[in-house]
């Protein structure tokens, strides 16, 4: 079973006390850095680990929104945002209990949340709408660079 887990960090919540906020040109501490690392290390090992990614604070994004047929572009910051994702993971584990392992032995700073979600799998849909997937040349690309070939 895959999962996705979403590191939402203290330091880019639109609450984060001014001197602690992740602004431009933030990059977490060397320290910090190292821990993860390591902890990126043992999932690595475990077979668990099949992609991960931080992300630029907020103010170097962009919210593309869908409205009554009409595009909307933001540039970040968002102010209506209440938690933004800092990082994520992907992970390929037997349980959702053994994803939440993982995510409760993240080396997170105090005030960080993680988030955990399975991804969904085309036996997970109807048939109605596998057939309709199953033709689609993205699919097929997709599966071809998850298994390595």
């Amino acid at each position: 079973m895959r999962f996705m887990m979403l590191m939402i960090p203290r330091v880019y919540q639109p609450g984060a006390p001014p001197g602690e906020k992740a602004e431009e040109g933030f990059t977490p501490p060397a320290d910090a850095v190292a821990r993860m690392m390591q902890y990126n290390e043992e999932l690595a090992k475990a077979g668990a680990l099949i992609g991960l990614d931080g992300l630029h604070p907020i103010s170097k994004g962009a919210r593309v929104r869908f409205t009554h047929g009409k595009v909307k572009v933001t540039d970040g910051p968002f102010i209506e945002a209440k938690e933004v994702i800092g990082g994520y993971w992907i992970i390929d584990v037997k349980s959702r209990e053994e994803a939440v392992e993982w995510a409760r032995r993240c080396p997170a700073a105090d005030g960080d949340a993680i988030e955990v979600r399975q991804i969904f799998e085309m036996p997970d849909f109807p048939p109605d709408v596998r057939r309709a997937a199953e033709n689609l040349t993205v699919r097929a690309q997709v599966e071809k660079q998850r298994s390595g070939c």
